[in-house]
């Protein structure tokens, strides 16, 4: 456990029970975010992987024409 945490719940133990039960609360939800979060940023890793993959294929086939920024 890191010295910072420590120092929280140091100050978490002085809190009443209603307070400490909110602050618990909300790093479990926080907590909970975090791992749906990792979830969807890697199944997004693989979906973003695939488009660019069939964006390569497109150019290379020669479906993509070349982008001139002056012509927009």
């Amino acid at each position: 456990m890191t010295e910072l945490l420590e120092q929280a719940i140091k100050q978490l133990k002085t809190l009443d029970i209603e307070g400490q039960n909110a602050i618990a609360s909300m790093i479990l939800e926080e907590l909970e975010n975090e791992t749906k979060w990792d979830t969807k940023f890697a199944q997004s890793q693989d979906l973003l992987a695939n488009l660019a993959a069939e964006a390569m294929e497109e150019h290379h086939a020669g479906y993509t024409e070349e982008l001139n920024p002056e012509k927009l």
